[in-house]
């Protein structure tokens, strides 16, 4: 297995700017602002020919103590997001402890380098922000903590991390892969909808262990955290996204990062799952939700949680709701769940497959212009200024979501109605579940249209004057 290397620190020292430019991406959610990572965010790095898993935590405020939380009641979020760190330790072949040039050494960097070194495993200390300072002088203060040569960086203009990163793999022991590092496609599944809906706890209770920061207050999940999952013999990616409410209520920026990181999560997935509160009923929020993913094409299935706390006119209610607001997600499957108790939570995973699997199914082209034909001959397109569009044969031109070019006379103009009425055709036709099926009409040429007539000249009539002599 690839090592793991862990990245700790206090608040605000840069972990999640080393963290993205380990990975060479934006994963991970940067701002000026302390206590942003909560839940820990694992990537992929690499340095030559070596690769390594590498883990952003939450910032520690206090010693780790290096035990986890004692007491039988839920605990409060400050501890999960220690607990969350003691687990990136536990799982760790390497760490590095992030200290801030420009800050110094701080009371809570002795009390984490003292936790650190009884934990008996390898250990960097990385001084980071130090761009434009001078190398000895600033790592002359860190020598203090009692943890080997400092090595000075920047996370955010790269200077230093190639190094640092070679050094930490040269004390680990090679790796030799069984498997080439390229595997194919996975699923990749974003958690997704309002805040407090029970998006967090559902990515628990999927993965049996509480991976996630969970807890009553809206907005505790701030990021988007990727998660590996491996059910039987096939693995998944779980997104677990921050809560989206109305545009309008989005007034603190750490929020509109959330929001954004949210949107682009749902772009990067396959399959989506909508947790939908049930308690608190459809709001307007969960329709542009779902139709924001809709319109990027992704497969879908919907949850509705905390279903078991409702009485039987609340079920036909929330039903009434759901039918007049989200009537469009037709093609998705629908699960009542608990995912605080595990009710239906296990049932969502076939759906998923046969959605993935559905987005990315080849569509034969005989087939296709044959359910075009039953289609149209069913319902035949409306007229169009006195005529009627013909359509005349149809191919696949993609897929997640499959996408259906129709060709023929006049398509271009078909009404937004037909076109949806064609794609629940195909849908039926090919029994796709749980996507989207996309038609784009292509209208067709006329040959004879950019060409002009010949003139003719028109005939001389004959005068009728007669001929004066």
């Amino acid at each position: 297995m690839k090592p793991v290397v862990a990245i700790i620190g206090r608040p605000n020292v840069g972990k999640s700017t080393l963290f993205n430019r380990l990975t060479r991406s934006r994963a991970a959610l940067v701002a000026d602002i302390p206590g942003l990572t909560r839940d820990r965010q694992y990537g992929d790095g690499r340095v030559g020919e070596r690769s390594y898993l590498v883990v952003d935590t939450g910032g520690v405020v206090e010693a780790l103590a290096l035990r986890p939380s004692g007491g039988d009641e839920a605990p409060a979020l400050r501890d999960q997001v220690m607990t969350q760190t003691r687990q990136a330790l536990t799982e760790a072949d390497a760490v590095i402890f992030l200290v801030d040039a420009r800050a110094g050494v701080q009371p809570v960097d002795r009390e984490l380098a003292a936790d650190l070194r009884r934990l008996g495993k390898f250990l960097v200390l990385a001084v980071n922000k130090a761009e434009g300072l001078d190398p000895a002088m600033t790592a002359a203060e860190f020598h203090v903590l009692g943890l080997g040569e400092p090595y000075c960086i920047s996370a955010s203009h790269g200077d230093g991390v190639e190094n640092l990163m070679e050094q930490v793999l040269a004390a680990l022991p090679p790796v030799t892969p069984t498997t080439d590092d390229t595997v194919a496609e996975v699923p990749r599944i974003a958690v997704i909808g309002r805040p407090n809906a029970g998006k967090s706890t559902l990515v628990n209770a999927l993965l049996g262990e509480s991976r996630v920061i969970v807890g009553e207050q809206p907005g505790t999940t701030r990021d988007s955290i990727h998660v590996p999952l491996v059910r039987g013999d096939r693995s998944y990616v779980l997104i677990d996204t921050a809560g989206v409410r109305r545009r309008g209520r989005v007034d603190d920026l750490l929020e509109k990062f959330s929001v954004v990181k949210t949107l682009q999560a749902i772009d990067e997935a396959n399959v989506v799952i909508l947790v939908l509160d049930a308690d608190a009923g459809v709001a307007e929020q969960d329709a542009t939700l779902a139709g924001y993913a809709l319109e990027h094409g992704r497969a879908m299935v919907v949850a509705v949680n905390k279903w078991d706390l409702l009485t039987p006119d609340e079920r036909t209610r929330f039903q009434w709701e759901f039918d007049r607001k989200l009537g469009f997600l037709e093609f998705a499957k629908i699960h009542l769940i608990s995912a605080l108790q595990g009710k239906g939570v296990g049932e969502l995973f076939p759906s998923v497959d046969v959605a993935f699997e559905s987005a990315h199914r080849a569509l034969s082209t005989p087939k296709l212009n044959r359910a075009l034909a039953a289609a149209v001959q069913a319902n035949s397109p409306p007229m169009i200024r006195g005529r009627r569009p013909r359509l005349k044969y149809a191919h696949q031109g993609g897929k997640n979501p499959p996408r259906i070019i129709v060709h023929g006379n006049q398509v271009s103009a078909l009404s937004a109605t037909y076109r949806r009425y064609l794609a629940k055709s195909f849908r039926e036709a090919f029994r796709l579940i749980g996507t989207p099926v996309v038609v784009e009409c292509r209208q067709e040429v006329n040959p004879y249209g950019g060409r002009r007539r010949a003139s003719r000249k028109p005939a001389q009539k004959k005068s009728k004057r007669k001929r004066i002599k």
